[in-house]
């Protein structure tokens, strides 16, 4: 999960979960600072960002709406924040920033947004506007880009405590994992829909770049 499970009760500590669950954090609100760091080096000219979260996942849309207005005022941008839990709340969100324009827009993490990254994608290129994730699975549909942790080593670190467990571990003794692996994923078709350039500075910086 992406949520600290102390604060939401389901292990007792990272060191010793204590009881029958075990499992990988992925930091997805902790990358929240990086990630608008990321879109603003693409858009250095940006004073209005976007943040879209998902009311229904109260943990990370609060855990989001908490963070990123002080990362906001360290790269001197305004917030402007959408909310939607729903596919006709998504085109909702996306016709306010017809109405009311914004520079940019930062997606929170969110497991229903993933299973909607298409839609993400197609409404980014209709309203012209250049959208960062958290996963790779957006930029890998067609979205800009995306940073996060890496999902390939979660499933292996999933998998190794998997095995574990079936060869008679204990959930309880089982730390939970922090995940180390992090990428940063720049779609450069999506770029290119969108107008936009993506200097080589930045490029470089990504683990992989979609042609």
């Amino acid at each position: 999960m992406g949520e600290d499970p102390v604060k939401l009760g389901l292990v007792t500590s990272m060191a010793r979960p204590g009881g029958n669950a075990t499992g990988i954090n992925f930091f997805s609100v902790e990358t929240t600072t990086k990630r608008l760091g990321l879109l603003h080096d693409l858009m250095p000219k940006a004073a209005r960002i976007a943040v879209l979260v998902n009311p229904a996942n109260a943990p990370i849309a609060d855990a989001t709406l908490r963070d990123i207005p002080e990362a906001a005022r360290a790269i001197g941008v305004q917030i402007q924040v959408l909310k939607a839990s729903t596919s006709r709340e998504i085109e909702a969100a996306f016709a306010t920033l017809g109405r009311e324009p914004a520079d940019a827009l930062f997606v929170a993490a969110d497991g229903f947004f993933v299973s909607r990254r298409v839609q993400f994608a197609l409404l980014a290129v209709r309203y012209a506007i250049p959208v960062i994730y958290n996963s790779r699975e957006y930029a890998e549909a067609g979205g800009l880009m995306s940073y996060g942790t890496d999902i390939a080593d979660r499933l292996r670190q999933a998998g190794v405590m998997s095995g574990q467990i079936l060869k008679g571990a204990k959930p309880a003794d089982l730390p939970v994992i922090q995940s180390t692996k992090f990428e940063f994923v720049i779609n450069l078709q999506a770029a290119r829909a969108l107008g936009l350039e993506v200097p080589n500075s930045i490029q470089l910086l990504a683990d992989e770049v979609i042609e």
